[in-house]
This record gives C-alpha cells, structure tokens and sequence, in this order.
C-alpha cells in the first residue's frame, strides 16, 4: 500500500513538475477572481483601481513588446534554413491541410452559434449603443487582403488599415420634388368650419422633406498591430534569403540570434504570466458596473467557445486523422500532449 501511494505521489510529482505553468496559470484566474470580487466591496476609486492594474498592465505590454520580433525572426530564419524544392510537396500538404481544418472549424463555429445563440439577449443593445464605425462582410474581406501587402511597414507595427462606413445624411425626394421641383411640403393641421361645415380658415404648416441615412465609404485605420502584413512580408524575405546563399548567411545568422534571444526573454515573461494574470484578471472585474449582467453574457460565450473546441478537438480532427492515416489518433495525442498543454497556457486569446 505504501509502495503504491510513493507511486502515486511520484506521478503527480512529474505532472506537476512538468505541468507547473499551466497549474499556476489556473490557480491564478481562480485568486484573479477572488480577488476582484473581494475588493469589489470596498468602494475603490477609479485612480486606485488603475494603480491596482499596474502589474497585469506590464504583462500585457510586455507580451506586445515581443509579438514584432519573434514573429519576423522565427520566420525569416525559419524559412530561409528550409530548401524550397525538398519542401514544396511539404509546404503545400500543410497548406491544403490548414485550409481545410481552418474551414471544418469555422463551419462547426457557425453552427454553435446558430444553436447557442452567445450574446443574443444584449445584441441590440450593444449594436444601438454601439458608436463604432460599421462595416460589411465584403468590406472586411477587401481589408483582409489589403493588410496582406501594407503600404507602409512602420505603420504596419502598430496600424492595420480598415474601411469606415461612415453615416451621412442625404434628403430623400419627395413626390413634391419629383413633380413641380419643390423642397418643401404643406401639411393641414385643422380647420375652423362655419355652421354650413364650409372652410373659413385653415392652418398648415410647411414641412422640409425627410433625410435619407446613406452609408459613406472611407480609408481608415485601428490600433493595432498588422500582423498578417508583417508574416507575409517576413515569409517571403525569409525564403528570398534562402534563395540568396552565402550573400544572404549574414542576415538569416542575425535572426537567428535574435530569434534565441527573444526566447529566452519569452522564458523569463512566461512565469511572470501568473502574477499578472491576477492583477489582470481583478482589475478587469472591479472595472465592472454588472458583474452579473457580464457574466452572463460571457457566460453564454464561454459555452459556445468550450463545446466548439470540444467537438472540433476531440472530435473532427481525430476522426480525420484515423481515416487519412488509419492509425489510432490516442498515441498521437499522446505524443504532443506537452506542447497542447504549453500552448493552452501560453495563449493570450
């Protein structure tokens, strides 16, 4: 009996050991919460409820801070190592196998939300109080690719372009307008009759023709980093170099010592990820006005988000996994458990 439970203890030992950062990020939303609440009771001012952020503030500056040079180092020394004709049939299996996936999860997210309905409730509210620029499905679509070629790479680290359909008020046409050119309408309001119900005299009152809202379409831009321009313009620097040779080896032996550097600081930023966190995660809930009212509408939204990875994780790409190679996709799962529950407790979504 002894021997079983050192066994046991053992293993959760190792789990620990190896799972550390994940247990301690959940531990620290948990405290987050707690916190928050606990604090919600004593009547903060607004002045000390943005000093309490402070420290969640710095995690979340300093993850931006390394979003830029990981990305363009990882990239550019990635692929200029890679020799693009052993790797095209590679590269393009990735790519068909991405897509796909990539469609299979927006359908299934399409769907869960067509059966949960997230934020239903308070969808007119929030598009009624909204002052936001609008926008279209087509709009976004022309925007997606716009930000794949920026026009300026500066911007590109800090702004990403997008259209605004701006509101303007045109006057609609009347009947009056159509006819006789007129800008104005007569409306009777009441009459004075006399005894025979003859009209003696009559009010009226001159009314302009209604405005019509027509949506104006115009360049602008949001907060934010381009990081779709800066992968596709590191992407293909990365595989130019590549091409280049020895007269590239200088540049590709520059991201490379970047790219080890930037590691280590994300090394160093991830295990101050759980004391953020919990500043991060208290200052959010004491910046509430309805905990309750939030908390169901993020409620819903959880729901949807959990079951969608759900069905699409343990679900879908199994089973695609099982009909493309006809093996058990368990040891596969099991071989990669490590770098799933890394990039769970990593992800800043």
């Amino acid at each position: 009996m002894a021997v079983a439970l050192d066994e046991m203890w053992g293993r959760v030992k190792n789990v620990c050991k190896q799972n550390g950062l994940l247990i301690l990020s959940v531990l620290a939303v948990v405290i987050g919460c707690l916190l928050g609440f606990f604090l919600r009771g004593k009547q903060l001012s607004e002045q000390e409820v943005k000093y309490f952020q402070f420290p969640g503030e710095l995690l979340m500056r300093m993850l931006k801070m390394l979003i830029l040079p990981l990305v363009v180092s990882s990239l550019m020394s990635g692929l200029a190592a890679l020799d693009a004709k052993c790797s095209s049939r590679l590269g393009i299996m990735t790519i068909s196998y991405y897509l796909w996936t990539t469609f299979v999860a927006v359908v299934v997210g399409i769907v869960m939300v067509y059966i949960i309905h997230p934020g239903g409730a308070a969808q007119k509210e929030d598009s009624e109080d909204s002052k936001k620029p609008m926008t279209s499905s087509a709009d976004a679509l022309l925007d997606l690719i716009r930000n794949m070629f920026p026009a300026n790479l500066v911007q590109a680290t800090f702004q990403q372009y997008r259209t605004q359909r701006v509101p303007e008020l045109i006057p609609k046409p009347t009947v009056a307008q159509l006819l006789d050119e007129t800008t104005t309408r007569r409306v009777y309001i009441y009459g004075i009759q006399d005894d025979n119900g003859t009209d003696v005299q009559n009010f009226s009152l001159d009314l302009t023709p209604p405005p019509d809202v027509i949506m104006k379409t115009s360049p602008g831009t949001s907060e934010g980093m381009n990081v779709l321009g800066i992968v596709i313009f590191s992407a293909t620097m990365g595989i130019m170099l590549g091409r280049m040779g020895p007269n590239g080896s200088a540049l590709v032996n520059f991201c490379q010592s970047l790219n080890e550097a930037v590691l280590k600081i994300v090394a160093i930023v991830i295990w101050y990820f759980p004391f953020g966190i919990v500043f991060l995660v208290a200052g959010k809930i004491l910046e509430m006005d309805d905990p309750s009212a939030m908390g169901k509408k993020l409620g819903f939204y959880a729901i949807t988000v959990v079951m969608g990875l759900i069905l699409h994780g343990l679900f879908i790409l199994p089973a695609m996994y099982f009909f493309i190679t006809k093996k058990s996709p368990i040891v596969y799962i099991r071989g990669i458990l490590q770098a799933l529950l890394i990039s769970l407790a990593t992800s800043s979504r």
